[in-house]
């Protein structure tokens, strides 16, 4: 799926364009709206964005189990070819719990890191929203793309079309950190 990340200056404008946007059968489940004013969203019924669109829970999560997992093959490896010489063979039970673990370890550190930053995905939008700008997230099907940009682009002239990118959260795409294309 594709994200398309719009920048609107008001609350109103923000509910409008998510009832347009259900109007034409974008679900709560494909808006989310980034913004200071969480009070505001929910008093207006706007689905805002969860915890792991505001910090980068998933993505550091993964480099994480990533790093955790590429030390438990060294760990392993040196466990089973070169602890034998020495005494006896590992049992292959012991070497997948030490992999787990290690893997396992990996993803919740990288997990606790993440959730104390914000998510790499929005924080280049992060002095827009500090300012007081709601940031619109839309997740849409490609044949679905030119139906909403279109829509937006003619209803909604003060919504601004910041940038686009995807919704899933890959750990390593175009460059180690990769961020959606801002327009």
């Amino acid at each position: 799926m594709k994200r398309l990340y719009y920048l609107t200056d008001t609350l109103n404008s923000v509910s409008q364009i998510s009832d347009d946007l259900h109007n034409n059968g974008v679900t709560d489940w494909h808006i989310h709206v980034l913004s200071r004013d969480e009070a505001g969203l929910y008093h207006r019924h706007v689905h805002s964005a969860h915890l792991f669109q505001q910090n980068d829970v998933i993505h550091s999560g993964e480099l994480g189990a990533i790093l955790g997992g590429t030390i438990s093959l060294v760990t392993v490896f040196v466990l089973h070819e070169i602890l034998p010489f020495i005494t006896e063979p590992v049992p292959p039970m012991i070497l997948l719990f030490v992999a787990g673990t290690f893997t396992l370890f990996g993803a919740w550190s990288g997990g606790l890191a993440g959730a104390m930053r914000e998510n790499y995905k929005v924080a280049q939008f992060h002095d827009d929203i500090e300012q007081g700008k709601h940031l619109i997230m839309v997740d849409v099907h490609k044949p679905q793309e030119q139906k909403v940009r279109q829509q937006l682009r003619q209803y909604h002239p003060e919504a601004l079309l910041a940038a686009i990118g995807s919704s899933w959260i890959f750990p390593f795409k175009r460059r180690f950190w990769f961020s959606p294309k801002r327009l």
